[in-house]
């Protein structure tokens, strides 16, 4: 059995057109997320707990964007649209869980923040190279324990329809497509949504609650500054992952006289802003970066 992704509602003629941006988005994607692994991997004095996260959390975005993108350029260049089952489901898989991952990626980033500003003198201690293994272990972990069941619990439905009408192979698009009674689906995506969401949400907001407490203790103004710019990286990857996801899934339920196009656009954007921008802002953000990066520049002009 195969599915057929009908691309973006409303807008098929301009799917050329649209392949623009895309490619664009794919390509500066893979270069810039790239281009800062292999920095990461060579330069010895960034193998520190924050950069060994960041390095994970552009795995991360790199593997979600190798899901999405590559099936998505082909429906809008060669309209090839149709999609085998298992492909859906492995798709499915990879989108959903690498976004579960992140999630779980910028928790661990927040608890790094927050022992770099309120214990520095103990941060080597507590966040060692084991730690952050572990910690990143625990992400992958919860990402496939939270999602696997989903495309498990697809293939005890029976599909009454084959059209899928979005890019990728979204679970509850998906799930619409079913005959049978589908509130499992339905109750569980609830679930792992608000598990996600919330839950992680509320880690990065108690930790970032104890820094501001640290913070505000803090007498000198320079101090106030270093303090503040230490996390003004992370807090912006968390905007630029969470506003976009929020604001896509309130549209979604709220936005009745949104058209479908717009639903699906904001669906793909959603996945793709925060994998565009992580590196440039950790780029602009950060003077270890930016230092070696003006090393590697020099080197090639010299």
């Amino acid at each position: 059995m195969t599915f057929t992704l009908m691309g973006i509602p409303g807008l098929e003629a301009q799917h050329l057109w649209l392949s623009l941006p895309f490619f664009s988005m794919f390509l500066a994607i893979l270069i810039s997320n790239g281009a800062i692994l292999f920095m990461l991997a060579r330069e010895p004095t960034l193998h520190t707990p924050m950069y060994l996260l960041l390095a994970l959390l552009m795995v991360a975005d790199l593997i979600s964007t190798l899901a999405l993108l590559p099936k998505l350029l082909c429906l809008f260049w060669f309209n090839d649209r149709d999609i085998a089952v298992n492909a859906c489901f492995t798709q499915m898989f990879f989108i959903h869980g690498t976004s579960v991952v992140q999630s779980a990626l910028l928790v661990a980033m927040a608890f790094d923040r927050f022992v770099a500003v309120c214990e520095p003198l103990c941060y080597n201690t507590v966040l060692s190279h084991s730690l952050v293994g572990h910690l990143g272990l625990m992400a992958l972990a919860k990402g496939v324990i939270l999602i696997l069941p989903m495309p498990l619990l697809l293939q005890r439905l029976t599909f009454c329809h084959k059209v899928i009408p979005h890019t990728y192979c979204d679970h509850m698009a998906v799930v619409k497509l079913a005959c049978d009674d589908t509130r499992p689906n339905r109750i569980y995506g609830l679930f792992v949504i608000l598990l996600v969401v919330g839950l992680d949400l509320v880690l990065i907001g108690f930790s970032y609650g104890l820094i501001l407490q640290a913070v505000i203790r803090l007498n000198s103004q320079d101090a106030i500054y270093k303090a503040l710019n230490t996390c003004s990286a992370h807090l912006f990857v968390i905007l630029i992952t969470y506003v976009p996801a929020l604001f896509s899934s309130l549209t979604h339920r709220l936005g009745h006289n949104i058209p479908p196009h717009g639903h699906i656009l904001l669906a793909n954007l959603y996945l793709l802003i925060p994998s565009m921008f992580n590196p440039i802002i950790y780029g602009m953000k950060t003077k270890d970066i930016q230092v070696k990066v003006a090393k590697c520049l020099c080197r090639r002009h010299s």
